[in-house]
């Protein structure tokens, strides 16, 4: 079996309970053990990762969680985990602590005969979304970009990482639950197949001839499984702090979602 998740937001000051929510997804992790070949993380595992270049004892709180995936990598389990737009400051520290493949970039991988596209999902848009959305959307979208570009930069992420931890994990670790709890607060719903940049993107990949059977996203912390007309599905995985869903694609190609009901325990 080969299983995928995503968006966690572990250590996020606006979840309640971090250490209960931890040792849930934990279980999670264990459950799929069981019969997994490889496991996807696909994005914001945690809510505010940075590697800074002085030791940084405040991720002591996220060692279980890594050594539950260590566990995984020595079984055998390949474990792969994609960057989010939380978590993307990594630059060979969790690859090391987790034995797990650091995956930077949106990939396509084949497996049990399925062409699967998989991304955490923050700034895939369709080529033509210039003038597809309307000017108050393409306004967001480009402070979105910005902010993206911001994020990505070499330059400011060697600044930051000259930052004692204290510092650095303020900023950070406020910035993200403003995020979250703005989330919670005003979720932001399935905008509908014409509206949903995901969906969008994959149709327009499809029209141009980049034909996949399943396209697999996080990001949206909305659960979604979509038939395009293609013939190929769109698969947002939901996330795992309050939905706690899933997919798993079995040894003949099919792929289903599911719902880990596990009680969070202290």
């Amino acid at each position: 079996m080969i299983y995928f998740l995503s968006d966690a937001h572990l250590g996020s000051l606006a979840i309640e309970r971090s250490w209960a929510h931890q040792k849930k997804l934990i279980r999670l992790l264990e459950e799929m053990s069981k019969d997994a070949t490889s496991i996807y993380m696909l994005g914001d595992m945690f809510d505010f990762w940075m590697e800074y270049f002085i030791h940084d004892k405040k991720k002591q709180q996220f060692h279980p969680f890594c050594k539950e995936i260590r566990k995984l990598t020595k079984k055998g389990i390949h474990v792969h985990m994609f960057t989010g737009n939380h978590d993307l400051w990594t630059f060979g520290g969790l690859s090391k602590l987790t034995g797990a493949e650091v995956q930077f970039n949106p990939c396509t991988i084949k497996r049990y005969g399925k062409q699967i596209y998989v991304a955490h999902g923050d700034g895939l848009l369709p080529s033509d979304w210039e003038t597809y959305y309307p000017s108050r959307v393409r306004k967001k979208i480009r402070r979105f970009m910005l902010l993206r570009d911001i994020f990505n930069s070499p330059f400011l992420q060697f600044l930051y990482r000259l930052l004692p931890p204290k510092i650095g994990n303020f900023f950070g670790y406020n910035w993200a639950k403003r995020s979250r709890l703005k989330e919670l607060e005003n979720p932001c719903p399935y905008k509908g197949e014409n509206k949903e940049e995901l969906v969008l993107f994959a149709k327009d990949q499809e029209k141009q001839g980049n034909h996949r059977d399943y396209y697999i996203f996080g990001h949206r912390h909305i659960e979604l499984d979509l038939q395009l007309t293609s013939g190929s599905r769109v698969i947002i995985l939901g996330d795992c702090f309050k939905q706690w869903t899933y997919a798993k694609l079995d040894h003949k190609g099919n792929l289903t979602m599911h719902t880990f009901e596990g009680e969070e325990t202290e």
